[in-house]
């Protein structure tokens, strides 16, 4: 019996915790938005469309047709939280600031991971004409949609002699470096919801643009890889998601993100007349968690 009036005696306390309105809601710290700061931390899986890529040099020109390309996703993993090893999962930073009670502006990154498949038979077009002295000249020729083996097992030899004919991948990352302006809406009310100063359910959508800026990993016809920073080019977004705001403060949100990327610039090698660019369509799900303070 003791439990029984224990088991109700809390079950009260929580429900009376959601629904009572302990203040008036204009004097709620989650009724207005307008001067508070945010921001978030999270991470990603990426989905892309298909791409042609190309390539150029001063002995080459060639473009891999319709590309298929995916992330590299490493789980619920400690990486997230580690400060020596944030970089290495796909993660999302965002910081933002309120302008009224329901548009805020924000910057942040979109720390993606894009890695084109190594398939047995990529279609290539183009031309290879390298000196006989460079190991890539056994690829030299014309090429018409022609079939070639891009997969890692594609040779017995030594590959330090005969180099594979292209890897190429955004693993340090695809980075998306943008500003958005999104809208919020609490959406507690459906619910039932009415001390939103303990628990609030909130939509929210947004529009961003910014430039990509990508460590590209790519090993060209055995050319030495380029291995730095670079502004490849601009990418633009739309994005709409649902916030879980606990106890004021603390935040859980998720967002379904789709945009454009178009890379012009890519460095694939430190010669500056070896180039690559591509553009293709994206996909996004983020999960991300953060706070919300007044500044």
């Amino acid at each position: 019996m003791n439990k029984l009036i224990l088991f109700a005696f809390l079950t009260f306390g929580l429900t009376n915790s959601f629904a009572q309105e302990a203040k008036p809601v204009s004097e709620r710290y989650t009724a207005h938005n307008k001067g508070k700061f945010y921001i978030f931390w999270g991470g990603n899986r990426g989905y892309y469309s298909d791409s042609d890529i190309h390539f150029k040099g001063a002995n080459y020109d060639f473009t891999v047709n319709n590309a298929i390309a995916g992330d590299k996703p490493k789980g619920w993993h400690i990486d997230y939280i580690n400060p020596g090893r944030m970089t290495i999962p796909q993660t999302n930073f965002r910081m933002g600031y309120f302008i009224n009670d329901h548009y805020n502006i924000s910057i942040g990154v979109d720390h993606m991971k894009y890695v084109m498949r190594q398939m047995p038979d990529a279609s290539v077009t183009g031309y290879i004409n390298l000196p006989a002295t460079e190991s890539g000249a056994i690829y030299n020729g014309v090429y018409n949609e022609t079939s070639v083996d891009f997969s890692e097992n594609w040779t017995e030899f030594d590959t330090s002699v005969v180099p594979p004919f292209l890897t190429f991948e955004h693993t340090d990352g695809l980075n998306y470096v943008n500003t958005e302006i999104s809208r919020v809406d609490d959406i507690s009310k459906i619910f039932g919801i009415r001390n939103t100063d303990t628990f609030q359910i909130s939509m929210t959508e947004g529009l961003g643009g910014g430039f990509i800026y990508p460590k590209t990993n790519a090993k060209v016809l055995g050319k030495e890889r380029h291995d730095d920073f670079n502004v490849a080019g601009y990418g633009v977004s739309a994005k709409a998601g649902i916030n879980l705001t606990f106890f004021k403060y603390f935040f859980i949100q998720t967002e379904l993100k789709g945009g454009y990327i178009n890379m012009n610039n890519i460095k694939t090698t430190y010669d500056s007349a070896d180039s690559a660019s591509q553009h293709f369509t994206f996909w996004e799900t983020v999960i991300a968690f953060g706070g919300i303070f007044k500044l």
